[in-house]
């Protein structure tokens, strides 16, 4: 199954409160249950002004319908083609 990145633009995602994290966060698992096992959310990193989302998904459409869904942007959506880490260069 597919990985993607979404990139999505939160004017000071920093400074979010962990209750409001945790909002958003129960907000994504919502909507994901509601759309099945199809589509899943492994990880995010919260940046200044952005928050960084891994999802697996059959398709680019599946992680839209998601953001959509969830009242969340999808500002940039990037299919992974690989992955390397620093065990690659050995």
């Amino acid at each position: 199954m597919p990985k993607f990145v979404i990139e999505r633009e939160i004017p000071e995602a920093g400074k979010l409160s962990p209750g409001q994290l945790q909002a958003i966060s129960q907000t994504s698992c919502g909507v994901l249950r509601e759309m099945g096992p199809q589509i899943q959310w492994v990880q995010s990193y919260v940046t200044d002004d952005k928050i960084y989302c891994i999802y697996i998904a059959p398709d680019e459409d599946a992680v839209r319908k998601h953001a959509q869904k969830g009242g969340f942007p999808a500002n940039k959506v990037s299919r992974i083609r690989s992955m390397i880490d620093p065990t690659t260069a050995e």
